[in-house]
């Protein structure tokens, strides 16, 4: 059996959790919380390749403190 807490929301933060349970389908806060919680936690995909016309990069001399 799992553990149980209480939190303290504001109105905003609640009514924004109540919209992620019906679009996500979640049947409990508590899932809605996972799910958000997976979903920032995800890796972003690479950017490699989405600036091609930037330079690359090349280290200064002066760049390190030795």
């Amino acid at each position: 059996m799992s553990s149980r807490t209480s939190i303290q929301l504001d109105r905003d933060t609640k009514n924004l959790l109540d919209r992620v349970k019906r679009e996500r389908n979640a049947k409990t806060y508590s899932e809605a919380i996972r799910l958000l919680a997976k979903e920032a936690m995800k890796l972003e995909t690479s950017e490699i390749g989405s600036l091609p016309k930037l330079r690359s990069f090349k280290r200064d001399k002066h760049d390190r403190i030795d």
